[in-house]
């Protein structure tokens, strides 16, 4: 790691570039940053040469934990906006959390490539369901049984913990094929990006604490540099995209977003 300070200056500004994309995806779309900040972080660490067996899990628990702040910001946005399903936040809200500490308290014992094939795999799912002329719908209303909402809910928190990502990577989708409107859908999977970060970054934090070789300033697998760094300009932003969001029709936004998606994933599943 012994690279001088013009080595770091494109990274940092290449960061910060991302964090802003981010934030306003994350307004926008609901996605919580993390689909954007998980592959940049990762090529930028190893560019700085972060030990291989740890950029992975670095770039997902930093990324779980800026969208602690954003989520805040973006799900307050929506609220103000009658955008965030209270009823459902409640009915989802646990099993959602359990899913998501399991996810990061899992991690330590998944290899970097493994975590790099859940990315890449739903990454490209999510791209060609946001490309999909028209929303998969499944039923006029979400299911009556407990046992299938906690299921739902609970796998969204897990996979979306091991990705690194907000609630609305998965969560607008779900709720969207069950007839939720997309606005609503979008507001309140913003607001399961909290519920999802939290317990997921303290997992990520607790598995990586005795983990060797981590960079120096580092809790657990969270890289607080990387922390300081992107906040400022992910809870700028976020709100910004949110007023987009119940502004602007997001068809096209989806699209390029989609393409963007598809070629991060492809790439993150060739390593």
């Amino acid at each position: 790691m012994g690279h001088d300070l013009m080595t770091f200056v494109p990274l940092v500004l290449g960061l910060a570039g991302a964090s802003v994309f981010a934030g306003l995806l994350a307004g926008f779309l609901g996605v919580g940053g993390g689909i954007v900040l998980v592959p940049a972080m990762f090529w930028m660490f190893n560019l700085i040469n972060f030990p291989e067996a740890l950029s992975m899990h670095m770039a997902v628990a930093t990324s779980l934990t800026t969208i602690v702040f954003t989520a805040i910001s973006s799900a307050r946005s929506h609220y103000k906006r009658g955008g965030v399903d209270t009823a459902l936040l409640r009915a989802w809200g646990a099993p959602i959390a359990l899913g998501a500490l399991a996810g990061g308290l899992v991690a330590r014992f998944i290899d970097p490539a493994g975590l790099q094939a859940v990315f890449g795999i739903v990454g490209l799912l999510v791209a060609a369901n946001f490309l999909m002329p028209r929303s998969l719908v499944l039923a006029d209303t979400l299911p009556q049984s407990r046992v299938a909402n906690y299921g739902m809910s609970g796998t969204i928190g897990f996979v979306s913990s091991l990705m690194g990502i907000g609630g609305g990577t998965l969560g607008v989708p779900t709720l969207s094929a069950f007839s939720v409107p997309i606005k609503r859908a979008v507001g309140t999977a913003a607001a399961f990006g909290l519920i999802i970060a939290v317990p997921a970054a303290i997992g990520f934090m607790i598995s990586g604490a005795t983990v060797p070789g981590r960079p120096p300033l580092s809790l657990g697998y969270v890289s607080l540099p990387a922390v300081v760094l992107i906040i400022p300009f992910t809870t700028a932003l976020a709100p910004i995209g949110a007023r987009l969001a119940h502004k602007v029709e997001p068809q096209w936004v989806k699209r390029g977003f989609a393409l963007f998606l598809g070629i991060t994933a492809i790439r993150m599943l060739l390593g």
